[in-house]
């Protein structure tokens, strides 16, 4: 499935739309992890219905970050960290490093996360949950069809999130009609800026943006003829986490409207307990394993594709660096525990990674001798100034954060 010629029209073949679904759950559940439901549960208690706000606008800025990257990746055939090199010798490595440490920080957050969920499904010990998600995330990558095992896991764990927190929502019965008026007329939209920008970052920051486009590269998928692809592809991966973030809102949301107060130490859990009664509890464990699950493989399969470009001996190894990578992030949880100071300035390193490459992206889409004749659309420019615009605000915000951390 490599280069073809221009003049065709392009036909979605079944080995095109297994390939797109992969790409899209690959990066969708990426960006579904443990933080992802606890912001959302936290912003829309504080919130109420205005949340609905953040939610479209942060969605119209991931499509403009997602759109840029995923279309000249694919021109050009090279990863984010190969482009970044074309731009300015040597940004690519320093980009692989940061996404190097980032990633391994955040999948340590991912494993324990998984942990919690087997922890809340079965009463499993937590550490011991851990250990048997880095036990189940390798043998996938160990397998002889192990990006095709992990498209299929990322799609079914995807899916499984949404029906669930579908239902949730259904039960817990929100006000729709307030939720779509307040979707375009919220409250103090100044108030909603810092969550907004939070969402953005959360859902595209760091390796998450490169995820399903560094897959559909790794299927031999590259060339302007596979443009209208990739513009599916990446606006389906990020409609498919607004889908899973409005269903959630609109489940914490009809929980609030009744007055209840979330468990501070667990925001989304306490939803689905309000909302389900004690089995509730069991219910988000699910959720939160599938979440943190999938996290992993997404996480770690796109670190190894940042790493094993910074070295010849490493390019046909990505299965060895997967694997090193769980077995870092899972011992370091198992025996240190949560690594605060550690997800802190991981944390900070994740908000320079998307700005830093999406405005290297920008610029690489203006050089011929990187995209050759290609003409990447003005309009896809300015929305990914925008994002760049948004991201640096986020990356200023997490910086901060580190006084703090330092101080202590």
């Amino acid at each position: 499935m490599g280069n073809r010629p221009e003049q065709q029209e392009f036909e979605f073949t079944k080995a095109h739309k297994r390939l797109l679904l992969g790409s899209v759950f690959l990066m969708a559940t990426s960006a579904i992890g443990p933080a992802f439901l606890t912001q959302t549960a936290v912003f829309t208690e504080q919130f109420l219905a205005s949340f609905a706000f953040a939610i479209l606008i942060s969605i119209i800025i991931d499509i403009g970050a997602q759109i840029n990257i995923w279309r000249v990746l694919v021109v050009t055939g090279k990863r984010g960290q190969e482009v970044a090199n074309d731009v300015f010798k040597g940004l690519g490595t320093f980009i692989s490093a940061l996404i190097a440490i980032g990633g391994l920080a955040f999948n340590i957050g991912n494993v324990a996360g998984a942990g919690l969920g087997l922890n809340a499904i079965f009463g499993l010990d937590v550490k011991w949950g851990a250990a048997l998600t880095a036990i189940f995330a390798i043998l996938i990558f160990t397998s002889k069809r192990g990006q095709k095992i992990m498209d299929i896991v990322t799609m079914v764990l995807g899916t499984l999130m949404i029906l669930i927190v579908a239902f949730v929502m259904v039960k817990s019965n929100p006000p729709y009609a307030d939720a779509a008026v307040h979707t375009v007329m919220p409250e103090n939209p100044g108030a909603l800026v810092l969550p907004i920008i939070t969402l953005v970052g959360g859902t595209v920051g760091g390796y998450i943006s490169f995820a399903g486009a560094h897959r559909i590269l790794d299927a031999d998928i590259k060339g302007k003829f596979y443009l209208p692809f990739v513009n599916r592809a990446a606006i389906s991966a990020i409609l498919t986490t607004g889908v899973m973030r409005t269903l959630l809102f609109l489940a914490v949301l009809g929980v609030v409207a009744t007055g209840a107060v979330l468990n501070p130490d667990n925001p989304p859990a306490s939803v689905f307990e309000h909302a389900l009664g004690p089995i509730g509890k069991n219910i988000f464990g699910v959720v939160l394993f599938a979440a943190a699950m999938s996290s992993v493989i997404g996480s770690a399969y796109t670190s190894s594709t940042f790493l094993k470009t910074m070295h010849k001996s490493l390019y046909n190894r990505s299965n060895l660096i997967v694997i090193v990578f769980i077995v870092i992030s899972t011992i370091v949880f198992l025996f240190i525990g949560k690594p605060v100071k550690l997800l802190i300035l991981a944390g900070a390193l994740n908000g320079l990674i998307l700005p830093i490459v999406l405005a290297t992206v920008l610029i690489a889409s203006r050089k011929k001798s990187i995209v050759g004749d290609y003409k990447h659309p003005m309009w896809m420019i300015v929305f990914g100034a925008i994002a760049v615009l948004v991201t640096v605000y986020t990356g200023v915000l997490s910086f901060q954060s580190l006084g703090d951390l330092w101080s202590k």
